[in-house]
């Protein structure tokens, strides 16, 4: 809460109250209302802040997501818990950086090259991991985005790049997860293709409802299961395959992997 600019004030409310457990939403406004949160109209919003740090304490207190890497583009609502950066993400920044002359675009140019060498040594060091590789890469990293390229605004791109570094690096103590943010920005396409076309929905029970039905759709995909099937059985459609809930199979592969 103090990271995401919460009122000192508020927070102070929320450490001295002593009812800290709340058994749905509801009650947990209800706490905010009596302590007068929504009265305070200050940005950020503070029912908005405090709701997500509550949320998040549920999951820690709960236990849920304790080996997690949240790999995220850099925007600043998915920087919690243990936190990695996209490196297509990071690529990219390179990639569109204004170039006015021959020397700054060479410079770009080798900047890139440097990089995707880079990060084509990064996916060959997952499958084989070892803390003398982890060192060598390490020392790259600075070699690369600590250079100097003649060009001051790539110089300064670089230098923000490289204060990410635990977060770009985050691989190397986590080899099985990926480098990119690629595979997530393909499970939501879906979702905000449905929301370009339909132009959102008139309530929030119909949003819940579309975003509920696209999940249940792209996790059957991945599953191999055809959607039609799953909820004929879950409503008991006579003659329908007898198909088990979607955790079953998702717990089944994560057994096996």
């Amino acid at each position: 809460m103090r990271n995401q600019g919460l009122p000192a004030a508020a927070i102070a409310c929320l450490k001295a109250d002593p009812e800290t457990r709340f058994t749905d939403q509801a009650a947990w406004q209800a706490h905010l209302d009596r302590l007068g949160f929504n009265a305070l109209k200050v940005t950020p919003d503070p029912v908005r802040v405090a709701t997500e740090g509550a949320l998040w304490g549920s999951v820690q207190a709960h236990e849920f997501l304790c080996d997690a890497v949240i790999r995220s583009d850099d925007a600043g609502q998915f920087n919690i818990g243990r936190h990695a950066l996209c490196w297509v993400h990071a690529e990219r920044l390179v990639q569109k950086l204004g170039t006015f002359n021959d020397q700054h675009r060479a410079a770009q140019t080798r900047v890139r090259s440097l990089i995707c060498d880079f990060y084509a040594d990064l996916k060959a060091y997952q499958p084989k991991p070892g803390k003398r590789r982890s060192a060598a890469l390490r020392a790259r990293f600075d070699r690369i985005f600590l250079r100097r390229t003649g060009s001051a605004t790539l110089n300064r791109l670089l230098e923000r790049l490289h204060a990410n570094k635990a977060e770009l690096l985050m691989v190397l103590e986590r080899p099985e997860i990926p480098l990119h943010t690629n595979g997530s920005e393909n499970d939501i396409r879906c979702h905000v293709t449905r929301r370009k076309v339909s132009a959102g929905t008139r309530s929030d029970i119909g949003r819940d409802c579309r975003e509920a039905f696209l999940s249940l759709a792209k996790t059957c995909d991945k599953l191999g299961i055809a959607i039609w099937g799953y909820l004929g059985s879950r409503f008991k459609v006579m003659a329908a395959a007898i198909i088990e809930p979607l955790d079953h199979y998702v717990r089944a592969r994560l057994r096996t992997a």
